[in-house]
C-alpha cells in the first residue's frame, strides 16, 4: 500500500496579508455573497487567476494544440456563462471577480427566491435541500452552468419542497425579498467597478 495521496491546495493566499484595501474588499465579498470565511474568497480569486493565466499563455500560441486549447477554454467558460460562445481570449482577460461569485449555487438560490437571505441559501444547500435537475447538490460554491440555471429547485424529498413549509416564502416576504435583491444587485454592480483588479489578474 502506498502513501495516501496529498490533497493539493487549490488556492493561494495573499502575498500581503495585512493590506487595508484588500482586507476591506474581502470583507465586502464575505457579506454580499454570504461566504463562510476568506478562504472561499481566495479560492474564487485563484480560479479567475488560473483562467487568465491560461488565456495569456494561449494568446501567443500558433500551434494546432494551442488552437484546440483556446477553443476548449472558451467553451468551458461559455458553459459557465462567464463569457459568450463567440468570445475571445481578450474577453477572458477582462473577467471580473464578481462574475464568478455570481455563478455560485448559493447566489442563485437567493436570487431565485428559494431562500430569504444569502445566509439561509447557504444553510439550505449544506443541509441537502437544494437540487439541480433533481440531483442533490450540497456545495454552496458549486459553479452553476448556463444550462442548469432553470433547473435549480428544492430537492424532491426535502420538507422544503412542500409549499406550506414555514421556511418557504410568503407573498409578502417575497415582495420584501425582491426589494432586498434589487439592493443586492445594485450594490454588486457598484462594487464591481471599484474592486482592485490586481487580485484577479
Amino acid at each position: 500500500m502506498g502513501d495516501p495521496k496529498k490533497n493539493r491546495k487549490k488556492y493561494s493566499t495573499p502575498s500581503h496579508p495585512w493590506q487595508a484595501t484588500r482586507l476591506k474588499e474581502e470583507g465586502e465579498l464575505l457579506n454580499r455573497f454570504g461566504l463562510k470565511n476568506k478562504k472561499e474568497v481566495w479560492k474564487m480569486i485563484s480560479t479567475i487567476k488560473r483562467f487568465k493565466a491560461q488565456a495569456k499563455s494561449l494568446i501567443a500560441s500558433q500551434t494546432e494544440q494551442g488552437e484546440k486549447e483556446k477553443k476548449q477554454l472558451i467553451s468551458k467558460l461559455a458553459k459557465l456563462n462567464l463569457i459568450s460562445e463567440n468570445a475571445t481570449l481578450d474577453d477572458v482577460l477582462e473577467l471580473k471577480l464578481d462574475s464568478i461569485f455570481e455563478r455560485r449555487l448559493q447566489t442563485f438560490v437567493f436570487k431565485l427566491s428559494l431562500a430569504k437571505s444569502i445566509e439561509q441559501a447557504r444553510q439550505f444547500i449544506i443541509h441537502g435541500h437544494i437540487s439541480i435537475e433533481n440531483k442533490r447538490i450540497n456545495v454552496p460554491s458549486y459553479l452553476v452552468k448556463k444550462e442548469e440555471e432553470t433547473k435549480i429547485s428544492f430537492y424532491p424529498n426535502s420538507d422544503l419542497s412542500k409549499e406550506d413549509h414555514p421556511e418557504r416564502l410568503t407573498k409578502k416576504l417575497e415582495k420584501d425579498l425582491q426589494k432586498e435583491k434589487e439592493h443586492f444587485m445594485k450594490e454588486t454592480n457598484t462594487k464591481e467597478e471599484k474592486l482592485v483588479e490586481v487580485e484577479a489578474k
